[in-house]
C-alpha cells in the first residue's frame, strides 16, 4: 500500500510528474511527486540525502 503525499499549500494529493532538478548550472530530468494545482515538489528524504548528494558532490569536483 502506497502513501499518498498531499500539498500542503493546495491540500490535494500530490502525482509523479517530471520535473527539471537544477544544480550548478547543470538540469537533470527526474520523476518526482509534485502537485498538480501549484506545481510544489516533493523531495523525500532518502533521496535528498542519497542520490542527490553524491550527484552534488560529483559536480563540484568538476
Amino acid at each position: 500500500m502506497s502513501q499518498q503525499i498531499q500539498c500542503l499549500k493546495c491540500n490535494v494529493e500530490m502525482k509523479l510528474g517530471p520535473v527539471e532538478a537544477t544544480y550548478l548550472n547543470s538540469k537533470f530530468p527526474v520523476q518526482l511527486l509534485k502537485c498538480p494545482k501549484c506545481g510544489l515538489v516533493y523531495i523525500p528524504e532518502e533521496l535528498a540525502r542519497g542520490k542527490m548528494l553524491e550527484v552534488e558532490k560529483a559536480l563540484e569536483d568538476k
